[in-house]
């Protein structure tokens, strides 16, 4: 239930303004979006009774230059820690211990064919490597797999490295991270072991993508693709991939900043703005049915 609080704006956009201009990873739009948010304040724009219609409208404001949809004001509904990350690691917490670890569904189809199913989230690496592994294992002897990212929001990017050593046969560069924090760049490749058996890189492998599916499983999505290593159905991705941190403003209030941006080796691109295109288009609510019946055609051939 949403407690209404009363609140002045000032101290929070100034804050917003501030994060902005240090840490945003394209610093001529901070300067453009610093203007607005303070052109807007200075307008009353922000005089509302609530932190949720604070919350809205900021981030409105904030996506409106280059629609960034990783850049964000977030309300949460229960007061959230003051430290730097806590909010979003408290909320995913909840999640990750009400869906298995985030692993919902392990399932055999007719044919031999697996799924799996990463959600609500791609969880820090640190909770989530038992649960998945164990999952990725599990489904390492099916004849072909699907990995359902349909209702998958996104996460860690140590996590994605972790499920694609499951996926591949060696170890492989996936991404390239470009910090706005001393202009450092970072590899991320996959892991050279992993715990279990893998699935490994030449049986049909298959990603279910819909328009809920956002950054880290995105990245998942891509990176598989541009590999060439999976065929990638359904529908287009949200379109999310900077890479962000938060910072609690209010016990209510959540600022989510990108602070770097993703390159992938092979396209020399990423799925910002565009969203992963599927190789296999359909509804997404058909793109299991689809996945499934692409994969024993194949397994028939």
């Amino acid at each position: 239930m949403t407690t209404p609080t009363k609140l002045t704006p000032a101290p929070v956009i100034n804050e917003m303004v501030r994060l902005l201009t240090e840490q945003y990873v394209f610093p001529g739009t901070a300067d453009q979006l610093a203007a607005l948010l303070t052109r807007r304040l200075d307008e009353g724009a922000y005089d509302v009774d609530d932190a949720e219609e604070l919350a809205r409208l900021v981030t409105s404001d904030l996506q409106s230059v280059n629609g960034d949809r990783h850049l964000r004001l977030k309300h949460h509904a229960i007061p959230v820690p003051p430290e730097q990350g806590a909010a979003t690691l408290d909320a995913m917490r909840r999640e990750f211990d009400s869906s298995l670890g985030g692993v919902p569904r392990v399932q055999l189809l007719d044919g031999g064919v697996a799924v799996v199913e990463p959600a609500p989230m791609l969880f820090p690496l640190e909770w989530a490597a038992e649960p998945l592994g164990a999952a990725l294992t599990l489904v390492s002897r099916a004849q072909a797999l699907i990995v359902d990212l349909r209702a998958n929001r996104g996460g860690d990017p140590d996590t994605v490295a972790f499920v694609c050593g499951y996926l591949l046969d060696e170890r492989t560069h996936l991404n390239t991270m470009h910090w706005r924090d001393g202009e450092r760049v970072e590899q991320s490749w996959t892991p050279p072991h992993v715990p279990g058996a893998r699935f490994g890189g030449s049986k049909p492998l298959y990603v279910l993508c819909g328009g809920s599916t956002f950054s880290a499983a995105e990245e998942l999505a891509y990176d598989l693709q541009q590999l060439g290593r999976a065929v990638v159905v359904g529908e287009p991705t949200r379109g999310g991939a900077h890479p962000c941190r938060g910072w609690t403003l209010t016990p209510h209030l959540e600022a989510t900043v990108p602070v770097g941006r993703a390159v992938n080796p092979v396209s020399g691109a990423n799925w910002e703005g565009t969203g992963v295109r599927p190789d296999s288009p359909c509804a997404a609510a058909d793109a299991l049915d689809h996945a499934h019946a692409l994969a024993l055609a194949r397994l028939a051939a």
